[in-house]
């Protein structure tokens, strides 16, 4: 066993049971499942986290009522047909020593009726902060009704070989809105005093606690939301959580950040420091006497989690984008290679930015989560045939496809054009806050070394060249570019920008490349929402700019709405005193000032500027490709030199590729 990290690797007791570790798979939506029940693809999501080591896998949260069900892929609501699915899950788990608990949650005034079809329930009738609705203000019934269905959860639960239940509270649910004076305004023994607001909690756990006895672990989740001043504060939730402690009616609680008034703390991307959630958890630590406390939200690394336990903020750590990215991150801190763990880049863009559209989620790094069942986990089957492979190409696509073929024996020379590894992505990685790229593109050197791949920089590949080299398969993944006509969609009558010619108008890779030389005042076109633009103009307004940002779009960053990226991004470029233009294009340039035109009104607005900056669609390098095709020279083709798109899909077609070669 490593001392590298001495504390997350002490065992510890909860309940009945002996944790490996201190390591949690946290609960959170995966969204996997198939008509209410999870299959093949939600349980290898599952065991390769068990395999990877996790001591503790919390599911995703069970709908407890029909009034709750939240997303397409919730499990079905007091139904016993799901115990037979989740106990496969559950012994598959097991296999592997990870103790499984299950979240159960109801989320009162938040539900969603276009999935649901059933109005929400909550303690008062409050309004709903997850759409438009308002909700139905519960009866005593309803209430009794309510408690009853967390238990038979919890009893199903127990049928289907879970060790225990994670009792949601948090994010404003409805054991939190019992709690909250401003959801609860309530003149009965259900509301008022403290302990009228907490018989609701009491209450669930209790009963709990009588159906599935001592031995059924019952935890509680709970975040605090220090900004919002509706929500409980840091001391009331203390307070709370000691209280049932007191009582022993939870062997554990989950301490996180944000919710329904806070939602972009719930999630949080890389604009937010890291161990979030450990000052609550601190607080609460403090407070109980029987509990363990675990600690969540951001705590992406093992160096995290040693510190957070080692201080003393917290028994346990809960570290779920972590292990999405690298499901084996505990093994391999564990074996004292730290160095071997792909980190989460803390982007959300295919964790809950498919969950946000009811999609099953999967990873920008790791495109072998949710594909588990598919792909035969994050692991690689030797190849058939051992190969020589010619990678052209060092960004994402090139990056995962030389490596993926490296893991699985075959030997690879990888060529890039520039003098570094990345491409733009690495250009990505000099925004403000985004160094974690720049960490991932080091760990795939890293890999690269280990493995013996041939890393060949500023070496640009012509046709020629690849038949002289004449490697067995050859994959091409040359990227995009920048277009250079200044074409706008939101514009598409007008093929060229008017005043391009005229000079001092440059691609955001270019500034990000440092080859622009920018004077104090920018215009910056984002035509798309995302941090290509938004990023760029952020590191300009940074350096002293006085910068215009310009969309075509309702909103300032609306690509990143998805990733809970974009209300954060707004008030740091609004704090810089960046200038917002929505809804507009730029009609023209003159060399020295923009002429805006407002999609709503026509109305034009001209900028005096020193540079134009253009967040536009880029094209694809597809050059080398074509002329291989006119050679007869057989070759894979991905990434953006196919289509230009965003991050993912270029590590998906690299580890496809990766994965084809020599495989028959």
């Amino acid at each position: 066993m490593t001392t590298t990290f001495p504390k997350i690797f002490s065992e510890i007791s909860l309940g009945p049971h002996r944790l490996k570790n201190r390591v949690v798979f946290g609960a959170h939506t995966a969204n996997m499942s198939v008509n209410g029940v999870p299959g093949e693809q939600h349980i290898a999501y599952y065991v390769e986290r068990a395999l990877g080591g996790a001591a503790m896998i919390v599911v995703e949260p069970m709908p407890v009522h029909p009034a709750t069900v939240l997303t397409r892929g919730n499990f079905r609501p007091c139904d016993d047909t799901v115990i037979p699915a989740f106990r496969k899950l559950t012994d598959a788990v097991k296999q592997h020593g990870a103790v499984v608990l299950q979240q159960i949650y109801h989320v009162g005034s938040h539900g969603d009726s276009d999935l649901s079809f059933h109005p929400a329930w909550s303690p008062s009738g409050g309004p709903s902060y997850h759409d438009s609705d308002s909700s139905h203000a519960m009866t005593d019934a309803e209430i009794e009704e309510t408690i009853n269905s967390f238990v038979e959860a919890a009893v199903r639960c127990q049928a289907a070989g879970f060790d225990g239940v994670e009792v949601w509270a948090a994010y404003g649910g409805l054991l939190d809105q019992f709690w909250t004076p401003f959801y609860n305004k309530r003149k009965d023994k259900w509301g008022g005093t403290l302990s009228n607001r907490m018989r609701f909690s009491k209450e669930v756990l209790r009963l709990i606690r009588h159906r599935c006895g001592q031995e059924f672990v019952v935890g509680l989740s709970i975040s605090d939301e220090p900004n919002c001043p509706t929500a409980l504060t840091h001391e009331q939730l203390v307070e709370i959580v000691s209280l049932l402690d007191e009582e022993r009616l939870i062997d554990y609680v989950t301490c996180g950040t944000g919710g329904y008034f806070d939602h972009n703390s719930t999630m949080p991307t890389f604009q937010y420091p890291e161990r979030l959630g450990v000052d609550l958890a601190a607080s609460v630590k403090r407070a109980v006497k029987h509990a363990l406390v675990t600690a969540e939200s951001h705590i992406r690394t093992p160096e995290n989690a040693e510190m957070t336990i080692g201080e003393g903020s917290a028994d346990l750590v809960s570290i779920v984008r972590g292990q999405i990215a690298d499901p084996h991150l505990v093994t391999k801190a564990r074996n004292g290679v730290p160095e071997d763990i792909r980190g989460c880049i803390s982007c959300n863009q295919m964790c809950w930015g498919r969950r946000s559209r009811d999609y099953w989620i999967s990873c920008l790094v790791n495109p072998s989560a949710g594909r588990e069942a598919e792909w035969g986990g994050d692991r690689f089957e030797p190849a058939v045939s051992k190969q020589s492979v010619l990678v052209i190409g060092g960004g994402p696509a090139g990056l995962e496809a030389a490596r993926v073929a490296a893991e699985r024996g075959h030997r690879v020379v990888l060529a890039e054009a520039s003098g570094g590894l990345g491409g733009a992505f690495r250009l990505a990685g000099e925004q403000p806050r985004r160094a974690q790229i720049l960490d991932l593109i080091r760990w795939y050197e890293t890999r690269f070394e280990k493995l013996g791949v041939e890393i060949r920089l500023n070496t640009y590949v012509e046709g020629n060249d690849v038949v002289s080299i004449n490697a067995d398969s050859v994959v091409v993944a040359t990227g995009s570019l920048p277009q250079e006509t200044g074409f706008q969609k939101a514009r598409p009558a007008y093929p060229d920008l008017d005043g391009i010619d005229r000079g001092n108008v440059f691609s955001a890779q270019s500034v990000m490349a440092r080859q622009a030389r920018l004077g104090p005042r920018v215009v910056l076109l984002d035509e798309s929402g995302g941090w290509k633009g938004c990023g760029t103009a952020w590191k300009l307004a940074e350096q002293g700019h006085k910068v215009v940002l310009v969309t075509p779009d309702a909103v300032i960053g609306k690509d990143l709405q998805r990733t809970n990226a974009d209300a954060p991004l707004r008030k740091t470029l609004s704090m810089l005193g960046v200038t917002f233009r929505t809804e507009t294009s730029v009609e023209s340039w003159s060399g020295d000032s923009a002429t805006l035109i407002s999609h709503l009104t026509g109305k034009r607005e001209v900028f005096d500027a020193d540079g134009l900056v253009l967040s536009t669609s880029n094209v694809a390098a597809n050059w080398l490709a074509l002329e291989l095709t006119q050679l007869g020279v057989k070759y894979i083709q991905i990434g953006d030199c196919v289509a230009p798109r965003q991050a993912p899909y270029a590590f998906y077609e690299g580890r496809r590729a990766g994965m084809s070669i020599g495989s028959s």
